[in-house]
C-alpha cells in the first residue's frame, strides 16, 4: 500500500540511479528536463557501487563519485546521493529506496528508469514493492512497445498516471511514462571512443 500523502502538497524529488560510467551530458539534461517537466523540487543522481544485473563498472566507485562532481559543479538542480557507494554488496533499489523514505518521510519520491530497465523491473529485488515506496518515471526509448502477456502490464495498468501534477499528491504509486529529448551519445560509446 502506498504511503498516502497529507493535504500539503510536496514537491516530488527525483531519484536518478546508474553507473555514470562515465556521466555525460546525456545524463544532465535528460534529469533538469524531468526536473522541469514535473516540477521536481531536485533530482538526486544516485551512483549503483556493484549492479546486481549488469557487469561491474569500468571505473571504480571513487573515480565515479568524481566524475559525477566535476560534472555537476556548482549547479544546484541536480545534487548527488552517495548512498548506494557507502553500502557494501548489491546496490537493490529497494534498499536505496527504503533508506530514503526513512530520511525524507512522505516525500513524493519518483524513480526515474528508462524503458529498457522498466521491461527487466521482473528481474529486480522486490520489484512488486517499489511501487509502495515510490512513483514511476519511465523514459520510453526510441521504437519501445509494451511487452505482451509481461508480469508488468497487470501491475502497471492500474497505476499508470497521465498529469504530472498527480505525483504532488501521494508519496508513492503511480507510474507516469514521460517523453524526454533523445540524444545520441552513450556511456558505452564514451568508453569504446577510449579505447
Amino acid at each position: 500500500m502506498a504511503i498516502s500523502g497529507s493535504k500539503n502538497i510536496q514537491r516530488p524529488i527525483g531519484i536518478f540511479g546508474g553507473t555514470f560510467d562515465p556521466v555525460h551530458f546525456g545524463h544532465l539534461r535528460l534529469a533538469l528536463e524531468l526536473k522541469q517537466f514535473l516540477g521536481l523540487a531536485e533530482v538526486r543522481l544516485l551512483p549503483c557501487h556493484v549492479p546486481p544485473h549488469r557487469e561491474a563498472p569500468i571505473a571504480t566507485p571513487e573515480q565515479r563519485l568524481l566524475m559525477l562532481k566535476a560534472a555537476l559543479g556548482d549547479q544546484s538542480e541536480l545534487t548527488i546521493d552517495e548512498r548506494e557507494l557507502k553500502r557494501d554488496g548489491f546496490s537493490y533499489m529497494f534498499d536505496t529506496l527504503t533508506s530514503l523514505r526513512r530520511d525524507l518521510g512522505a516525500t513524493p519520491l519518483c524513480l526515474i528508469i528508462g524503458s529498457d530497465a522498466f521491461v527487466g523491473l521482473p528481474e529486480w529485488h522486490r520489484w512488486q514493492e517499489l511501487i509502495e515506496l515510490c512513483h514511476i518515471i519511465v523514459m520510453p526509448r526510441p521504437g519501445w512497445k509494451r511487452i505482451e502477456k509481461s508480469p508488468l502490464n497487470e501491475w502497471m495498468d492500474s497505476r499508470q498516471a497521465i498529469s504530472p501534477e498527480a505525483l504532488s499528491h501521494s508519496s508513492a504509486g503511480l507510474i507516469i511514462f514521460n517523453e524526454v529529448t533523445q540524444l545520441d551519445i552513450s556511456a558505452t560509446k564514451i568508453r569504446d571512443l577510449l579505447k
